[in-house]
C-alpha cells in the first residue's frame, strides 16, 4: 500500500484525530465536521481503498497536511 492509499477506516481515524466528528451518513458517504474550524468533509465508505486523488482532496478540504 502506498502512503497515499487510504482505506475509509484509516481516513476516518485520521479525521477523528484532527477534531472531526461524525455528523450524519447519506447512503455510502459519511459526513464529518470540525466544529472548531467549521470545516466539513465527505468520506466515501466503500469496500475498496479510496483513490489517491480523492484522499488528497479530502485531506486538503479538511486542512490536514500530508
Amino acid at each position: 500500500m502506498s502512503k497515499y492509499n487510504y482505506t475509509p477506516r484509516k481516513l476516518i481515524k485520521l479525521l477523528n484525530e484532527n477534531g472531526f466528528l461524525f455528523v450524519r451518513q447519506n447512503g455510502s458517504h459519511a459526513i464529518f465536521k470540525n466544529f472548531e474550524t467549521n470545516r466539513k468533509v465527505i468520506v466515501p465508505i466503500h469496500a475498496s481503498d479510496i483513490p489517491k486523488g480523492t484522499a488528497i482532496a479530502i485531506l486538503k478540504d479538511a486542512g490536514i497536511s500530508i
